[in-house]
């Protein structure tokens, strides 16, 4: 599988859906944008398109657009929790650099 999350992200993810009560689960992609160029894009996904690969987590679905999985071949995504500051985390083995503020990055 090109795309892998960790125990933490699902469950976080799987929970974020349910209380949502709507959709079909959890887009991950890419924008142009920042000073590297990319950043990560999370949203909520209620209608799957033509260009969607569709990857099965349990009961999670996480859609990936066919332009943003270039960019993300190999991602793992983590959850992670270090004292008051929580949030995602993605390590993606396609990035060349990021910019200073960790915003974007290039590949």
């Amino acid at each position: 599988m090109s795309i892998t999350i960790t125990s933490n992200a699902k469950d976080h993810l799987k929970r974020s859906v349910s209380e949502r009560n709507k959709g079909l689960g959890v887009r991950l992609g890419v924008k142009r944008t920042g000073c590297s160029g990319l950043a990560y894009l999370m949203e909520f996904v209620d209608v799957l398109s033509d260009e969607d690969e569709v990857y099965q987590f349990d009961e999670l679905k996480l859609v990936v657009d066919k332009k943003s999985l270039i960019y993300l071949k190999g991602t793992q995504l983590d959850y992670v929790k270090d004292g008051l500051n929580e949030g995602f985390e993605f390590t993606n083995p396609n990035v060349k650099n990021e910019c200073g503020c960790g915003e974007s990055f290039h590949v």
